[in-house]
């Protein structure tokens, strides 16, 4: 089998298995987390009504220009903080969080101290 095609079907069932126990509520949204080599995406989800509450990304006009390369730990804490502070404006103070197939060290754990250290609770 093609090595590229059995790494993707880990990855989707490393996914389905982190994200089966989560569902986010409107009292507790889901705070989902999607990386790449280059940016970093996260977004805070109310899936009982499936909207998206607020979101921050190393792509995002507004802070593209402070990040530089999205692809580093530095860019994780900037998204962290942004997306915190959105998540606040738009009445969230509570989240589960979603770390999808990525393991929680790295960029992934970069992004979810700087939002709890902004003011999410986990």
């Amino acid at each position: 089998m093609d090595h590229a095609r059995t790494i993707l079907r880990q990855r989707t069932r490393r996914r389905q298995r982190v994200r089966k126990p989560l569902t986010g509520t409107a009292e507790r949204p889901r705070l989902s987390v999607f990386r790449t080599d280059k940016h970093i995406y996260a977004q805070v989800i109310d899936d009982a009504s499936g909207q998206t509450l607020a979101a921050a990304s190393s792509v995002d006009r507004q802070l593209r220009d402070s990040i530089g390369f999205g692809g580093n730990k530095q860019a994780a804490e900037v998204i962290g903080k942004a997306l915190a502070e959105r998540a606040k404006a738009a009445g969230v103070a509570k989240v589960c969080f979603d770390r999808g197939s990525f393991k929680y060290h790295g960029r992934v754990a970069a992004l979810a101290d700087a939002a709890r250290a902004a003011g999410l609770e986990f």
